[in-house]
């Protein structure tokens, strides 16, 4: 089928108003309405060419949310009329260890991103800033009914990409943890450390956001523009999650860690980071990263948003207004995530 879609026609360049071709749904696919797509910033380093070549033109958008109009014939885990997601993924091998063990995203074989990838028919995917999109049912998520739909659209990505690392690295009650940045990440954050018991402490640039930092939950609030910050904070937290897609100063965050704490990068910057070892022996100290989660634990994030009343902030903007969008995501103005309402293609 031809559906209505914005897409970046080659790298840097504005995204326009297009028509692509879904495939046929077939016996385990799902066809999905889309009514909501989250902007991530990996959409804008994807069409700025900041991760490498990409096969344009390329329809973005991982964060989607929809309803089942359509389902194949060998499909029981979801029916028409249900209000499903789709995040980064839609598609791996499905066989290998990790696979198996619930880790799709770090597939030994390659998982099939959600757009400008290679699908395992070898076509090229295409992602949610379009009308519908057309799934592998095991990618499809159920989005509980006590989320908001433009809420929940940011969570298969932003909420999935914090909510692992945090559960991974135990954070809960009488864990310290620290988020860096208030950003679209941050601020997902920030609201699921604070529901799992954590005591959470929002480390930003500057003490702009702080008012917003607090009332998402964050117990405490520091400038890293301040260089006492880190003096004060020295060997307190137990898990610190980096959200920045910029380089930072390595081992002045290492510093902050307790002994056998963990810094964890979910920002992905471009430029490489370095740093001294010395920062990580003397403290047992761990530096790690973290991409997403597995479809099990993202449907186990979406139930416990659901269980403790989370979504993410978002501005819900029609498709027209993209490129502006684009523009204010990398002024950092928007609290805190930009939702396209999909309809507006239609």
């Amino acid at each position: 089928m031809q559906v209505h879609a914005y897409a970046a026609p080659a790298a840097a360049e504005p995204l326009v108003p297009t028509v692509i071709e879904r495939r046929d749904v077939g016996p385990r696919d799902v066809l999905i309405e889309i009514t909501h797509a989250g902007i991530c910033h990996s959409d804008i380093h994807t069409v700025n060419g900041d991760w490498g070549p990409q096969p344009f033109p390329v329809v973005p958008g991982h964060e989607i949310v929809g309803t089942v109009t359509e389902v194949g014939a060998e499909v029981t885990t979801h029916r028409v009329g249900d209000r499903v997601g789709v995040g980064c993924m839609v598609n791996s091998c499905g066989h290998c260890a990790n696979c198996l063990g619930g880790d799709e995203q770090y597939c030994l074989n390659g998982m099939v991103a959600t757009y400008a990838a290679t699908d395992r028919d070898g076509s090229t995917t295409q992602g949610g800033y379009s009308t519908h999109v057309v799934v592998d049912a095991g990618f499809v998520l159920r989005v509980p009914d006590g989320i908001d739909p433009a809420a929940a659209a940011p969570l298969l990505c932003a909420g999935i990409t914090t909510y692992s690392p945090l559960r991974h690295w135990g954070a809960g009650p009488g864990k310290q943890v620290a988020v860096v940045g208030l950003g679209g990440l941050g601020h997902m954050g920030v609201k699921l450390a604070h529901a799992m018991g954590a005591e959470v402490t929002v480390l930003s640039q500057s003490l702009k956001k702080q008012e917003d930092g607090l009332r998402l939950g964050a117990d405490s609030y520091f400038a890293t523009s301040d260089p006492d910050t880190f003096s004060e904070l020295a060997d307190r937290f137990d898990l610190i999650v980096n959200t920045v897609s910029a380089p930072i100063d390595v081992d002045a965050y290492l510093s902050l860690l307790a002994v056998g704490g963990a810094l964890v990068n979910v920002g992905a910057p471009a430029e490489p980071l370095s740093l001294n070892v010395f920062s990580l022996i003397g403290g047992r100290r761990s530096y790690a990263g973290s991409m997403i989660g597995g479809i099990a634990e993202t449907q186990e994030m979406l139930d416990f948003c659901a269980e403790h009343g989370i979504g993410a902030e978002v501005e819900v903007i029609a498709a027209d207004q993209v490129n502006e969008a684009y523009e204010r995501v990398l002024a950092s103005d928007v609290r805190y995530r930009f939702v396209i309402d999909t309809a507006t293609l239609r």
